[in-house]
């Protein structure tokens, strides 16, 4: 019997160990979602869990923002992800005199952003508080567009938004803002509609 030349060994070891060492690297990430462990899911639901890890909530402190916040907190403890909300300061600009054109205020928008922040922080301590990871951020410009700016930055999994906020006049001129940002949004996105009222 003819035996195997020791280079041929040694090439099959050094192909096997890279796999091994890349395969152990690989498993600490990867772990089962609560909500993936739970019975009775199927396994479309199942993986869908797996790959919710962060779900964006546009907030601009309407009742339809806060009720899609309810929706939300729930569903982050089902899929085991993070919150992170979002707030966007539309720039304040005021038209001039003596033909300058319009002016924009820089200080207004800056005590806009601090109260947005304040109010963001009491809103997470009173409906989320420790039941899921949340975060938030404070952005300037227009709403459908830093939203999803935030969203692709983040690489969010899913946004959830109202369906109506401030913005009454702009939803009959332009189309609301959750439109388009179900239009534009590369991920997932669950619209809340207004609860009927009573």
């Amino acid at each position: 019997m003819k035996k195997k030349p020791p280079v041929a060994r040694t090439a099959k070891k050094a192909v096997r160990r890279p796999r091994k060492q890349s395969l152990r690297a690989s498993k600490p990430p990867v772990r089962l979602r609560k909500s993936a462990r739970k019975p009775g899911l199927t396994p479309e639901q199942s993986e869908l869990a797996r790959r919710i890890n962060t779900i964006l909530v546009p907030i601009d402190f309407s009742v339809h923002s806060k009720n899609a916040l309810k929706y939300a907190v729930p569903m982050a403890e089902d899929f085991d992800a993070s919150l992170h909300l979002v707030y966007v300061v539309e720039p304040t600009i005021y038209p001039a005199d003596l033909g300058f054109g319009q002016v924009v205020l820089p200080g207004v928008e800056d005590e806009l952003r601090q109260k947005g922040a304040e109010e963001l922080e009491e809103l997470i301590k009173r409906e989320i508080g420790t039941r899921v990871h949340s975060s938030y951020t404070v952005r300037t410009g227009n709403p459908h567009q830093e939203i999803l700016a935030e969203a692709e930055e983040r690489g969010v999994d899913m946004i959830v938004v109202a369906t109506h906020g401030h913005s009454g006049v702009e939803h009959m001129l332009f189309g609301s803002t959750a439109e388009r940002i179900v239009r534009k949004a590369r991920c997932p996105v669950l619209t809340i509609r207004p609860e009927p009222e009573s």
